[in-house]
């Protein structure tokens, strides 16, 4: 089991930035590939950045690259999403998700936080 809370969603004006954190409890945080996914009202939930198992290697969807920064921190147990130069299409709750190997497929993901509302207004 892994117990996922995110923290760090808000209201920003576009261009800003914000920083989310996923804090993981449970089985070692380290054996997972973790992710960030969001969703936005009337849209299916889309993958936006996440690491392999190893932690190594990350990947970003082709619509926050170069916008945001995934990394992790395995002694504090945290993953966190830098996201800067932020447009109003990036409004939606943010998901952070862990699974056994890296996926861009939520079904892939075992254990979801419970979200975080981000907010760019125009």
């Amino acid at each position: 089991q892994v117990q996922l809370a995110e923290s760090g969603g808000g209201l920003v004006q576009a261009g800003g930035s914000l920083r989310l954190s996923c804090a993981a409890s449970g089985r070692t945080f380290s054996n997972w590939a973790m992710a960030w996914f969001r969703q936005a009202p009337g849209k299916v939930r889309e993958f936006v950045a996440g690491f392999s198992r190893s932690g190594y290697s990350t990947y970003y969807a082709d619509s926050v690259k170069g916008r945001f920064t995934i990394s992790r921190d395995n002694v504090k147990n945290t993953v966190y999403l830098q996201m800067n130069s932020l447009k109003p299409e990036d409004t939606a709750v943010y998901y952070c998700a862990a699974a056994w190997t890296h996926s861009q497929l939520d079904h892939d993901y075992a254990y979801w936080g419970q979200g975080t509302q981000v907010t760019v207004s125009s």
